[in-house]
């Protein structure tokens, strides 16, 4: 079976590639399902009522990370959306929910669990690694495929994550700092990890934000509004995983990076 990762969206443009994309991306990888990182989907900040409706005509399950609170309501609206995860580790009084079990009429069942990560993150979360183990304990037995999508600035932490869980999960995939990383692999006990599977925003960009702008902050050192950059090239950043649903196991896990032209 194969599966589809797609990383952090960003902004208008994103949002246009993951839906004239990912449809053809389906098919080309025979992908019977696919999770995408919604995190800067809405003006580059965080996710909104609109931007979800929009992503979920390609994606059978979007994630988050740290800018999940920033559009103003998405506090009430994530309750209307059973296929939004929000990191798991936030606290337990915050809206939505950390991990989902998922139907997949190829292979039975997919769970998705997200986690932000604690080094270099700005916002205070419990500990990833204390919580997705007491996630795992909490999961139905029949369920063996398990996708963790970890949201981590730190290179370090997403490794030591996907070692930690070798062998108790499908794959980790890390999220967060938009730069697609070489190192695809296959774990000792058959988990497959990405340090970090990249963005969906425009090639010529800081991130997905305008050179110009953050340029301009880097060099002055002063306050500077940084917009998305929403025109030219867009780029998908993704990764195809190929798994055993019997085991759990992966077989296989490439990136890829496709474009777009706005």
């Amino acid at each position: 079976m194969n599966l589809l990762f797609i990383g952090d969206v960003v902004g208008k443009g994103g949002r246009a590639a993951v839906n004239a994309l990912v449809p053809e991306l389906r098919k080309k990888y025979n992908a019977q399902f696919v999770i995408v990182n919604g995190e800067n989907a809405a003006a580059g900040n965080g996710l909104s009522e609109s931007c979800v409706i929009e992503l979920l005509k390609s994606a059978d399950v979007i994630t988050s990370g740290d800018h999940t609170w920033d559009q103003k309501g998405f506090e009430n609206e994530i309750k209307r959306f059973d296929r939004v995860i929000r990191p798991a580790n936030f606290r337990s009084t915050q809206p939505g929910r950390g991990y989902g079990v998922f139907p997949n009429p190829a292979s039975g069942s997919v769970a998705v669990i997200a986690l932000c990560g604690k080094v270099f993150m700005k916002d205070s979360a419990s500990c990833p690694f204390e919580t997705v183990e007491k996630i795992l304990s909490e999961l139905p037995s029949q369920v063996k495929t398990i996708i963790v999508d970890f949201h981590a600035e730190a290179t370090s932490e997403k490794i030591a994550m996907a070692e930690f869980l070798d062998g108790k999960v499908t794959a980790v995939f890390g999220t967060h700092t938009h730069v697609q990383t070489s190192d695809a692999r296959i774990l000792a006990n058959g988990t497959a990890a990405v340090t970090d599977v990249g963005m969906v925003g425009a090639d010529h960009s800081v991130l997905g934000r305008s050179v110009d702008a953050v340029v301009k902050k880097f060099v002055s050192g002063m306050p500077v509004r940084l917009p998305v950059e929403e025109n030219g090239k867009i780029r998908l950043d993704g990764a195809v995983l190929s798994y055993d649903p019997v085991s759990g196991r992966a077989t296989d896990c490439k990136t890829f990076s496709e474009y777009f032209n706005i």
